[in-house]
C-alpha cells in the first residue's frame, strides 16, 4: 500500500474566527462572516461587501518587528501554522530539519502590500517605496502528501493563505463580473446553489494542515485526526474563468481521488463542494458530482462552507480541507446557509440551513479554480496502525 499520510494538526484564521475551534463552532452554527467592507471605503465600488477577518492583531501572535515586515496573507499563514503545529504536538526543534517541509500556496498573495506601495511610488516617488516590498510578497497539500509517500520527508506544514480584500482586488473581480453585488443584505450574499445567487463573496484568511507519515506520527505517540487517503487533479483548460461544460474536469478529479483512495461512491459520507455561489460553478459542479458518484450523488450530503466564509481564493482549498478533517474527526457536517430558493439545476442534498451529526468516515473536498484547475482531496477516518 505504501506510506500512509495522516493529518495530525489543523490551524485556521478565517472570517468566522481566529482559530480552528472558533471557526468550527461558527460553521456548525451556520454563522455568516460577510459584512460591509471596513478596511477601506467601498462606496465607489459595485461590490461593497466581503468576508473580512475580524479582530486580528498579528502582534498578539508574532514578534512586532517581524509582523510589520509581513503582508497580511503571510501573517495569516504564520499564525495558522503556529496553531496547526501546536495542535499536532510537534516540537520542530526535535525534528530533522531536512525531513520537514513547508508548502503554503496563495493565489494573489501580497496584493495589499503591492497596491499600497504603488500608491507610495506614484505620490512620493520610487525612493520612498518600502525596502521590504519584495520580501513581504514571497509566498501544496496534494504535493506535500506525495513527498511523504515517496519517503522524502516525514512532516509537511502545508495549506494556503490569502488577503486580497483591497481596492484593486475588489475592482479586478468586479471587472470580470465574478463578485456578488447583493450589497443590501451582506450576510445573505453568498448563496451557493440558490436560484438567486449572483457571484461569490471575497474572503480572506488561512488554513494549514500538519501532514505526517503514519509511522512518524505513531512514533511520536500522536493519534491522527484523519487520513489523507488520496487525491485527484485535472486541468480542463476550457476557459480562463468558466468551468468546462458539464463540469467534466471536476468529475474526473473526483473519480481519480476516489480511485487513489480505494473508495467507491457509496463510501463517501460528505462532499465539501467548491460551491462558489456563481451561476456557472454551482450548476456545473452539481453535474460533476452526478457524473463522479452516479446514483449515490442524490443521497450524499454536500455543503458549501463558502456560504459562511466567502471565497478565500488561493486559501479556499486549504481551509476547506481543514474543515473536512474536523468533519471526519468530530462526526459532523457544516451546513450551506442562504439556500432559500432551490435552483432546478442544483437538485442534490446541500445540507441546507442546519448542520448535521453522524458517521463521517470518508469525505471529498473539491477545489475547482479559474483556468480549469481542478483538485479533489479524499480524507478518511483513521483506522489504526
Amino acid at each position: 500500500m505504501g506510506t500512509r499520510v495522516v493529518v495530525t494538526g489543523v490551524g485556521m484564521i478565517t472570517p468566522l474566527g481566529l482559530s480552528a475551534e472558533t471557526t468550527w463552532e461558527s460553521l456548525m452554527a451556520g454563522t455568516s462572516g460577510v459584512d460591509y467592507i471596513s478596511s477601506f471605503d467601498p462606496e465607489p465600488f459595485e461590490t461593497q461587501i466581503a468576508a473580512e477577518v475580524k479582530g486580528f492583531d498579528p502582534t498578539d501572535f508574532l514578534d512586532r518587528k517581524e509582523a510589520r515586515r509581513m503582508d497580511r496573507f503571510v501573517q495569516f499563514a504564520a499564525v495558522a501554522s503556529q496553531e496547526a503545529v501546536a495542535c499536532a504536538g510537534l516540537n520542530l526543534e526535535k525534528e530533522e530539519a531536512e525531513r520537514v517541509s513547508v508548502m503554503i500556496g496563495s493565489g494573489i498573495g501580497g496584493i495589499i502590500t503591492l497596491s499600497q506601495e504603488l500608491q507610495v511610488m506614484m505620490e512620493r516617488g520610487p525612493s520612498k517605496v518600502n525596502p521590504f516590498l519584495i520580501p513581504m510578497m514571497l509566498g501544496a497539500i496534494a504535493e506535500a502528501s506525495e513527498l511523504i509517500r515517496r519517503g522524502q520527508i516525514d512532516v509537511a506544514i502545508t495549506g494556503g493563505s490569502e488577503a486580497a480584500i483591497c481596492p484593486i482586488g475588489i475592482a479586478g473581480f468586479n471587472a470580470c463580473n465574478a463578485l456578488s453585488r447583493s450589497n443590501d443584505e451582506p450576510r445573505k450574499a453568498s448563496r451557493p446553489f440558490d436560484a438567486k445567487r449572483d457571484g461569490f463573496v471575497l474572503g480572506e484568511g488561512g488554513g494549514i494542515l500538519v501532514l505526517e507519515s503514519l509511522e512518524h506520527a505513531l512514533a511520536r505517540g500522536v493519534e491522527p485526526l484523519a487520513e489523507l487517503a488520496g487525491h485527484g487533479a485535472t486541468a480542463d483548460a476550457h476557459h480562463i474563468t468558466q468551468p468546462a461544460p458539464g463540469g467534466e474536469g471536476g468529475a474526473r478529479a473526483m473519480q481519480i481521488a476516489l480511485k487513489s483512495a480505494n473508495l467507491t461512491p457509496k463510501d463517501v459520507d460528505y462532499i465539501n463542494a467548491h460551491g462558489t455561489s456563481t451561476p456557472m460553478n454551482d450548476k456545473y459542479e452539481t453535474m460533476a458530482i452526478k457524473t463522479a458518484l452516479g446514483p449515490e450523488a442524490y443521497t450524499t450530503p454536500i455543503s458549501s462552507t463558502k456560504s459562511m466564509t466567502g471565497h478565500l481564493l488561493g486559501a479556499a482549498g486549504a481551509l476547506e480541507a481543514a474543515i473536512c478533517v474536523l468533519a471526519v474527526s468530530r462526526g459532523a457536517i457544516p451546513p450551506t446557509i442562504n439556500l432559500e430558493n432551490p435552483d432546478p439545476d442544483c437538485d442534490l442534498d446541500y445540507t441546507a440551513g442546519a448542520s448535521r451529526r453522524g458517521k463521517v468516515e470518508a469525505v471529498l473536498s473539491n477545489s475547482l479554480g479559474f483556468g480549469g484547475h481542478n483538485t479533489c482531496l479524499a480524507f478518511t477516518s483513521f483506522s489504526g496502525g
